[in-house]
């Protein structure tokens, strides 16, 4: 992400190429730290109480004291309004010590990732404790879209060594079967996207019906479409899954028009 501007409790704006964290901070020397991701709509970051929330939240998984939501709210405002950009990727990072946000740009080339749909490969995944926490201990899943890349996909699509759907590495997994949406339950060792909760509200509004289980992959794979939900991607269509090709489904772009609708509203927040 190219960061347009940073902004740190007690210092207020600084300099986006300045170090704001030092070296004895744990966040570096164990990893113990967590963070949040949401996304600017006209100069407003989208749901961002519920971004707050789950920072605590992972905090609290993490051992960490959660930090103030007052505190996240205004460094979050002081960031987006110094960036000068309307549409914009916020981000929210705390080590126990120290709070900091940072606004970047998007990237421009996820327009044309949507356009042509997303290809995923499979990798078997071992979730471990912090699997429901955004933490920025975050190796593994970097691993593992390594891995996919390795096989000339853009993600992973993580799945249990017993053959069920779980998540991409940052991003919900859904699939649609008719009217049906699925997507894994909460129950499973996943991120609790806001995105996702987001889209379940939505899906009935524009004709579909959500169901959450533990699914096999094979049940994916039948699919009559599928898709990713995150921050930043918003809803992303997929088009294939290793060797099974998706086309462009009519849930993932009504959904992605009424997520886009309810974000630019005056009031969304």
């Amino acid at each position: 992400m190219n960061v347009l501007a940073v902004a740190v409790a007690g210092r207020g704006l600084v300099d986006p190429d300045e170090p704001v964290f030092t070296a004895g901070d744990e966040a570096l020397l164990r990893g113990r730290a967590v963070f949040e991701t949401a996304r600017v709509y006209d100069g407003r970051p989208f749901k961002l109480d519920a971004h707050i929330e789950r920072l605590q939240a992972s905090s609290g998984r993490v051992r960490l004291t959660a930090p103030n939501a007052d505190e996240c709210t205004s460094l979050a405002a002081l960031a987006v309004g110094a960036a000068g950009e309307p549409e914009l990727a916020l981000r929210l990072y705390w080590t126990g010590s120290t709070l900091v946000a940072t606004a970047g740009a998007i990237d421009p080339e996820l327009e044309q990732m949507r356009a042509r749909g997303m290809r995923l490969a499979v990798i078997r995944w071992s979730a471990g404790t912090l699997a429901s926490a955004k933490s920025t201990s975050y190796a593994e899943n970097m691993a593992a879209q390594d891995l996919a890349a390795d096989r000339g996909a853009d993600d992973a699509l993580l799945v249990g060594h017993d053959g069920t759907v779980l998540e991409a590495p940052t991003a919900n997994v859904w699939w649609r079967v008719g009217s049906l949406l699925q997507t894994p339950s909460l129950d499973l060792p996943i991120l609790a996207g806001v995105t996702r909760a987001v889209v379940a509200a939505l899906a009935p509004n524009v004709g579909y019906e959500v169901e959450e289980g533990t699914y096999p992959l094979a049940q994916l794979l039948d699919a009559d479409e599928v898709f990713l939900t995150a921050s930043i991607r918003e809803v992303m269509p997929v088009a294939a899954v290793d060797e099974s090709r998706f086309g462009a489904g009519p849930a993932a772009c009504a959904l992605q028009d009424a997520l886009r609708m309810l974000a630019r509203l005056p009031s969304a927040s």
